[in-house]
């Protein structure tokens, strides 16, 4: 009995430590299937994919795909615009004014020779009966404007309206059927980095399509003596002949209007944007401008210099001339005056003046707060129409 005890322990042992050597085994091999090369840092395999949920596909398309679709449909609505004006060949040249001269060649030299220069821009229709929007330097001065369509249709073209500081007009051309038009959308809900699309006739080649996207929003820039004050920058490229084309956003919709590039720089371009143009557009076809109050004086900012000079703080605008017969003129304002505040708004610089008076109407009455002689005066003052 105690012998056979004894086999009976010995074998149950042999099972245990075989049992034990099976599990470490198994062990080993799950390991090294989850975590081979020692990567320690891999996680469990997830459950199966479901059907219905695919995998991300690897190549990822980056931008709209809709674009030639979109052009399709809105090109017939982008027109280019030529236009033309005559200009004195003669400008009163010293050379040619000298009476020695003259008195060898004659008068018959000085009289002008019209000389016909051409200009190219961009625009486009906004109405089936043919309103079209452009820049104003597009067709400044211009003695003839004619429109060809995207259809390759061409028709002599009227201004309705211009405005210079927004640098927008409104042309109108007659067609014997509806036209196709764009849709004006909204660009302030235009974010930074969204794709947009122009299409113009840059260097007069007619209907070329660029993409970019939104570089920024609410640009202020300078151009020559333009100053614009809402600008979208985008580096889509814009180049001459662009202007007064469309900005289009991957709906199809005019979000700002192409005006300008900075020749120095690559990939910076800029466009009016739309809800600063449909702002005005009812009154430039209407009445044929834009009409604004004005204050009728030159001024500039007080700087530190000035301040010393008046013996006052650096703070509001000072007059440094008056125009005769203006509202500054009737409401008795003098040259060095400092206004510091309309109705309550304060003023130190063009643009916040500008921003006070484009809340106000032509007739309105606004009380301004200036310093003359150090003291502070209150003067009453009826804005009139901006010449």
């Amino acid at each position: 009995m105690n012998e056979d005890t004894q086999m009976g322990k010995g074998t149950r042992f042999v099972v245990i430590i075989f049992l034990v050597a099976a599990v470490i085994g198994i062990g080993m091999l799950i390991f090294n299937n989850y975590y081979a090369n020692g990567d320690e840092d891999k996680i469990a395999p997830q459950e199966p994919q479901k059907a219905e949920e695919k995998a991300a596909p690897r190549n990822v398309v980056i931008g709209p795909t809709n674009i030639a679709d979109m052009v399709e449909s809105v090109s017939p609505a982008v027109v280019n615009i030529e236009t033309s004006r005559t200009v004195s060949g003669v400008d009163n040249d010293d050379f040619l004014n000298d009476p020695f001269f003259r008195y060898f060649f004659g008068d018959n030299m000085l009289n002008p020779v019209p000389n016909i220069q051409n200009g190219i821009g961009t625009g486009f229709i906004i109405s089936s009966d043919g309103y079209v929007v452009t820049n104003q330097h597009v067709i400044d001065k211009a003695d003839k404007i004619m429109v060809n369509t995207g259809e390759n249709q061409q028709y002599p073209a009227q201004v309705v309206g211009q405005d210079y500081e927004l640098d927008l007009a409104v042309l109108k051309i007659k067609a014997d059927k509806k036209l196709t038009s764009l849709v004006l959308g909204d660009s302030d809900s235009l974010r930074v980095g969204e794709w947009v699309i122009a299409i113009g006739n840059p260097y007069g080649l007619d209907h070329t399509v660029t993409a970019g996207v939104v570089s920024a929003k609410g640009r202020p820039v300078r151009i020559e003596d333009r100053a614009y004050k809402d600008l979208i920058q985008t580096d889509a490229a814009i180049n001459p002949g662009n202007s007064g084309g469309p900005l289009l956003n991957t709906s199809g919709q005019v979000i700002g209007i192409n005006t300008a590039v900075n020749a120095e720089a690559q990939g910076i371009g800029f466009a009016i944007s739309i809800n600063t143009a449909k702002g005005v557009l009812d009154e430039l076809i209407e009445k044929g401008k834009v009409i604004r109050p004005y204050l009728g004086i030159w001024q500039q900012p007080v700087d530190d210099q000035i301040a010393e000079y008046l013996g006052i703080k650096p703070q509001g605008i000072v007059v440094m001339d008056i125009l005769d017969g203006g509202p500054a003129a009737k409401a008795g304002l003098k040259k060095m005056d400092v206004i510091i505040s309309i109705d309550d708004q304060k003023i130190n610089n063009y643009d916040e003046l500008q921003q006070v008076l484009k809340k106000k109407e032509v007739g309105d009455k606004v009380m301004m707060e200036i310093i003359r002689a150090g003291k502070l005066v209150r003067i009453p003052l009826t804005l009139a129409e901006k010449p």
